[in-house]
Parts: C-alpha cells; sequence; structure tokens
C-alpha cells in the first residue's frame, strides 16, 4: 500500500496543534514545519493518484465501522486530483509566506501558520469525505480558518471583512444543517453513497428542498452570486498569499461539494441547468464588475469569482466533455490565479489602498514580477499558447457538442470584457509612468522562486496539454460513474 487517505487530514491536522509547542522549543519551527508536513502530503498524494489510476479508487474505512455505519474517506482519481492540487498550492503559499509581511514577527508568524495548516486540513477533508456530516465539520474548519486569515492585519478593514465572511458563513452553516437534517430524517444515513443508492425512496419535494439548501450553504463558499458578498473584501484585506489560498483551495473545495451532491447523490433532472443559470449569471456580474474596480486585489477577487461560474457552467453540461472542461478550468485557474495573487501582491506592496493606478511603470523597478503578472494576465483570458487557452477552448467544445450556442456567445462575449481590464493593468505596467511616490519592493528569493515555478507550469501546460489531459479525461470517467463510487464504499460491509 503506497498510503493511506487518512493521513491528509491527520498529519496536518496534529502539526497544527504542535506548532505552538514545537515554537517553544525553537521560534523558527513555526516556519520549517508546515513545509516539511505538506512536502510530505504532496509526495503521498502524487504517489496515491499513481495507485488509483492504475488500480482503482482506495476507500479507508476509519475505526473499523463499514459504511454506511462508519466515516469513511474516498480518494479516487476525482478527489485524488483535486487533493493533489490543493496540497500543492498549499505547499507554494507556504513557500511564499515564509518571510511575507507581519509574519516575519513570531507571534504573527505563529498565527498565521497554523491557521493556513487548518485552512489546508479542513478543504482536503471536504474531498476526501464520504459523509455529509463530517463534510461540514470540515467546512466549519476550513471557515473558522478563513475568518481568521482574513482578519490577520490590523490598522485595515480586515475586521469588516472577516465579520462579512463570519455572517454569510453563519448562514452557509445554518442551511447546511437544516439540509443534513432532512435527508437524515428522511433515509436514515449520512454516508454519501449510501444516500445516493436511496434517494429514489425520498420525497421529491424534501430533495429539491434540501438541494437548494446544500447549494445555497456551499454556494457562499464556492463564491456564487449572490452568495459571494464575503469575497471581494476578504480577498482585498488578507495578506495577499492568502487571496491565492482562498482562490486555489478554499473554493476549489467547495465547488467540489457541490459537484459531489448533484451528479452522485441527488438525481434531479433539472440540477444540471441550474448549475448553468446561477453560473452565467455568477460569470456575467462578476466580469461585469471587475472592469469597473480601481483596487488590484479587488479586480482579482471578481475575476476569480467569474472564473468559479464559468466552472460551473462547464459542469452543468453534465457531460464528460463539459466535466473535462470544468476540471481543465479549476486546474489553471489555481495556478494562474495563485501567480496572479502573489505577483500582484509584491506590485502594490507597500500600498495600503491598493489602486490599479499604482502599478504604473513597475515594470522599470520590477521586471520580473511585472513578466510574471503579465503572464498570468495573458493566461488567464485565454491566450494562446498558454494554459488558459486550452480549457477555454474545451468549454467551448464541450458547449458546442451540447448544442449551448448561446452558452458559446456569451462566454466569448465575456472573455472580451476580461481581455479589456487585463490589459489595462498590463498597460499600466509597461506604458506608464511611475507617479506615486510609494516605493517599490523587492520580492523574496523564495516568493520569486515559487512565482517562476508557477510562471513555469503554465507554459508547460500551453505548449504540451497533454501533459495533464490523460489524468483529467480519468478524473471526469470517475466523476461520471456513480454506480463505481457507490459500489466501492458499499462493497466494504459484504
Amino acid at each position: 500500500m503506497v498510503g493511506t487517505p487518512v493521513l491528509f487530514i491527520a498529519i496536518p491536522l496534529l502539526a497544527a496543534f504542535l506548532i505552538p509547542l514545537l515554537g517553544m522549543i525553537w521560534k523558527e519551527l513555526v516556519r520549517i514545519v508546515p513545509g516539511l508536513v505538506l512536502t510530505y502530503l504532496l509526495i503521498l498524494a502524487v504517489n496515491l493518484l499513481v495507485h488509483v489510476l492504475a488500480h482503482g479508487p482506495v476507500v479507508e474505512v476509519i475505526a473499523g465501522w463499514v459504511p454506511p455505519i462508519g466515516i469513511n474517506l474516498v480518494f479516487s482519481v476525482f478527489s485524488g486530483f483535486l487533493v493533489t492540487l490543493m496540497i500543492f498550492l498549499g505547499l507554494l503559499v507556504w513557500a511564499y509566506s515564509y518571510r511575507f509581511k507581519r509574519n516575519v514577527d513570531y507571534e504573527p508568524a505563529l498565527k498565521y501558520f497554523l491557521m493556513l495548516m487548518m485552512l489546508i486540513t479542513g478543504s482536503v477533508g471536504i474531498v476526501l469525505t464520504g459523509d455529509i456530516f463530517n463534510m461540514f465539520v470540515f467546512i466549519e474548519i476550513t471557515s473558522i480558518s478563513g475568518y481568521g486569515l482574513t482578519a490577520f492585519y490590523k490598522g485595515r478593514d480586515s475586521a469588516e471583512a472577516s465579520f462579512k465572511y463570519v455572517l454569510l458563513g453563519s448562514v452557509a452553516s445554518t442551511f447546511l444543517l437544516l439540509a443534513i437534517m432532512i435527508i437524515y430524517s428522511q433515509l436514515g444515513t449520512l454516508n454519501m453513497a449510501d444516500i445516493a443508492n436511496k434517494i429514489h425512496l425520498m420525497n421529491p419535494t424534501l430533495k429539491i428542498v434540501s438541494y437548494i439548501f446544500f447549494v445555497t450553504a456551499l454556494g457562499i463558499e464556492a463564491e456564487i452570486f449572490p452568495l459571494n458578498g464575503w469575497a471581494p473584501d476578504a480577498y482585498a484585506e488578507a495578506p495577499g498569499p492568502v487571496g491565492a489560498a482562498f482562490a486555489g483551495i478554499v473554493v476549489k473545495a467547495s465547488v467540489y461539494a457541490i459537484i459531489r451532491y448533484t451528479f452522485t447523490i441527488f438525481d434531479l433532472s433539472g440540477a444540471f441547468n441550474f448549475l448553468i443559470i446561477i453560473g452565467m449569471i455568477t460569470l456575467i456580474v462578476a466580469e461585469t464588475a471587475a472592469i469597473r474596480q480601481e483596487k488590484l486585489k479587488r479586480m482579482l477577487a471578481y475575476s476569480s469569482i467569474g472564473q468559479m461560474g464559468l466552472v460551473l457552467v462547464a459542469f452543468g453540461f453534465g457531460t464528460e466533455e463539459g466535466v473535462f472542461a470544468a476540471l481543465f478550468l479549476m486546474l489553471n485557474h489555481a495556478i494562474i490565479k495563485s501567480l496572479l495573487f502573489f505577483s500582484g501582491s509584491y506590485l502594490v506592496y507597500n500600498s495600503k489602498c491598493k489602486y490599479i493606478k499604482e502599478v504604473n511603470g513597475m515594470s522599470k523597478f520590477l521586471p520580473v514580477t511585472s513578466l510574471l503578472f503579465a503572464l498570468g494576465a495573458f493566461a488567464i483570458v485565454g491566450l494562446p499558447p498558454f494554459a488558459g487557452f486550452w480549457s477555454k477552448l474545451s468549454v467551448m467544445t464541450a458547449a458546442a457538442d451540447s448544442n449551448m450556442i448561446l452558452i458559446m456567445v456569451l462566454v466569448l462575449m465575456v472573455s472580451v470584457v476580461e481581455l479589456v481590464y487585463y490589459l489595462r493593468v498590463v498597460n499600466r505596467i509597461y506604458f506608464f509612468k511611475k507617479e506615486t511616490a510609494i516605493e517599490p519592493k523587492k520580492p523574496t528569493f523564495n516568493a520569486l522562486v515559487v512565482m517562476i515555478v508557477l510562471g513555469v507550469i503554465i507554459l508547460a501546460i500551453g505548449f504540451y496539454p497533454d501533459v495533464v489531459t490523460g489524468v483529467l479525461h480519468k478524473a471526469s470517467a470517475s466523476l461520471m460513474d456513480k454506480s463505481q463510487y457507490i459500489h466501492h464504499v458499499l462493497s466494504l460491509r459484504q
């Protein structure tokens, strides 16, 4: 056996609780330990992903109680791909954050890295768990960590941003518990595979109500309009690397949960059309809002929201081609948006307001950082030969296969809007003169290495998309095969 899924939860959770104690021995350990843990988990995730690609899903039973009574973790190609991606991004966020602004001091670093480990633990748990109540627990862990990281900086509007996040997060928790209560009262089980196996026995009206409650609750973390009121403020006020963690880790886990409920648990015929509608509304509203922003991080936040809308649209096609396109989008969004948040944070490093106009002429002072931001901007809008081109092409192909011509037209129109506001920023970086007195800050060596790694990945996928498409096709097939998921989990009780 190459490893067990339970390690992805137990080890980072243990590390988070040990970080304060280890810091009493040597203060630098609060920074070193998360990196060591995430490096080990990335190696484990890659090994497990290779194993499931060859031999099928790994189902871990907790405490010897088999499903549907006991709790289980499922590491399939679909969930394994997302776990590997999230841990990889977590490792990059750690490396970038090693000595970023306030966490240079011991006390802030202790709080920052502890909450970062909890954030990653909760997000990975959401993806791996096979139990809807345990998913609620992991969502709470993720949310609480997100609240703390949003309020990390003092002297800003971070407390207000965190309060908005807490307020909407409380609503999400309420709706999620109501949905769980309805399902348990109807079917007497909390196991996802068992629910999927029995969902036809559920009252149709209550089935629809519970699904709406689930999507409402998870839609807050997944940044679905109009439930994303917390996101722009949280992205703007949280530390730069936290914005990358939100976009690349937290949002991906929440989208996974919505998709798992839609494809595996529920059998509602209109669910896919519902995803397309809310996805298109989110995409159009967010991209329209992004072009009006005067602050860089808020622009990136609305852009991230719009990208998640496009992901839901692709999933909403309900075909294997659509799922493939959605997963490709999720991969590219995680990589590209992380690069944009990382590089953008240094372009406006010493600015309090983070206005877009403050990046004027930065290419002369931060040439590498500016080039990497431009690379990310060209990639996220889908220009060839960068990674984002292939994922958007996949969406267009999936839409054409489903005869959704209107969707294709709307996505292309919105892509023009996206192109305009990103080129506006790149134009300021390269062709405007620096006007503000804000002193540019050169990135640390570790931050520069992280950004270059992301840039190389964007180019590699752009020139050689086959590097990832094989895994993505198998992950798509894994999600679409509902009976396989049910069989692998429930067969353990025999």
